[in-house]
């Protein structure tokens, strides 16, 4: 069978320049770009949380039943304002019991019908009684002196004057001993009172910091423990970044060093802070370190809990090759026009990343699929 020459060399092209135009739609289809020279950053990535500054669990020191709330969630609140009123019956009795006992020994001891009053009156009457014998006694003694006198009258008047000066000084011992105690009970009964009344002032939980209520865990009528968070509080308008560093990043990082926020709640926006804090004790559990930073530039609304990533500005190249990150394959491949080609990377930061070596700035790359 002869074949037409001029037939299949029309076959030949048709199906040439098909694939041709095939190739060339396709090619046309992926995106792709040309690497570029910039500067670049190198940063240190963290996962972020925001939390509110000074932000604490409140818990009560005694066991209970919450009577009721004072405050709402969402509510500000100032230094020593009061959040929650725990069930305190007894204590509130022992508390009246021993305010009754202190003012009873205050009574006693500075009141119009002290104890004291009535031993002065004693000692006041005694001293008369001494200073009359005395009296009577040295001028007897004079007379006894001179052999005026009889000796039985002379002996009376120095019997009187002894007895009169021991039961003086007597009373004036008895007095000092009485001051004492009632000055003792006195001081109890206020230890005491003072002691009731700081147990009864425990059931009444009061917040530590002027900020927010960001929680409240109870609700009236259930049982109260002290080793349970009753509310959380924080700040209202200042905000941490918790950061958490690979221990193999922590030598890198110092205090006031830049950082670059993104929050998932704000996917198009990106924001600012500085390294405020790092904490010296690693996480076991994670094998990181955790590291505080502060806004420099800050979203309009921040909420507790608001998590993200952060890049740590630890160094800058100049000049660099570099590519968006997003044409780079999980195995370090670039897709060029002649397949998939293995370069080198460096630095990186949320969008692109350096190519060290591999491609150079006029080798066009596809966006793998």
């Amino acid at each position: 069978m002869k074949i037409n020459k001029s037939k299949f060399y029309s076959i030949y092209f048709f199906i040439i320049i098909s694939a041709f135009q095939l190739f060339y739609s396709c090619d046309n289809s992926e995106e792709k770009f040309s690497p570029i020279k910039q500067d670049m950053v190198e940063s240190v990535y963290a996962s972020v949380i925001i939390q509110p500054d000074s932000l604490y669990n409140v818990h009560s020191i005694v066991s209970g039943i919450l009577e009721f709330n004072f405050v709402k969630e969402g509510d500000l609140v100032n230094k020593n304002d009061l959040l929650l009123q725990i069930s305190n019956t007894t204590p509130l009795l022992n508390t009246k019991n021993a305010k009754l006992a202190f003012n009873l020994a205050k009574e006693n001891y500075e009141g119009s019908a002290a104890i004291l009053d009535g031993i002065k009156d004693e000692i006041i009457a005694a001293d008369l009684k001494f200073k009359n014998d005395s009296i009577n006694y040295f001028r007897q003694k004079r007379l006894w002196d001179k052999g005026i006198g009889s000796n039985i009258e002379f002996d009376a008047k120095k019997l009187n004057f002894r007895l009169s000066k021991n039961n003086l000084q007597l009373l004036e011992g008895k007095y000092n001993r009485t001051k004492k105690e009632l000055l003792s009970i006195l001081q109890q009964a206020e230890n005491n009172y003072k002691s009731s009344k700081n147990n009864t002032e425990d059931f009444t939980i009061k917040s530590a910091i002027t900020g927010k209520v960001y929680e409240l865990s109870k609700m009236p009528g259930e049982i109260v423990s002290n080793f349970e968070s009753l509310a959380i509080i924080g700040s209202a308008n200042f905000f941490i970044i918790e950061m958490l560093i690979d221990e193999v990043d922590i030598v890198k990082i110092k205090e006031n060093q830049q950082v670059i926020i993104s929050l998932d709640a704000y996917k198009d926006e990106v924001f600012e802070g500085e390294i405020s804090k790092i904490y010296p004790k690693k996480d076991e559990r994670n094998q990181t370190f955790k590291v505080d930073a502060i806004f420099t530039k800050s979203p309009s609304k921040l909420y507790p809990g608001l998590s993200g990533e952060a890049n740590i500005i630890i160094g800058t190249k100049k000049d660099v090759l570099t590519i968006p990150k997003i044409y780079l394959t999980e195995n370090n491949e670039i897709k060029t026009s002649n397949g998939l080609k293995k370069v080198i990377t460096g630095l990186q930061n949320m969008e692109f990343i350096e190519v060290v070596s591999g491609i150079s700035e006029n080798t066009i790359i596809y966006k793998p699929k």
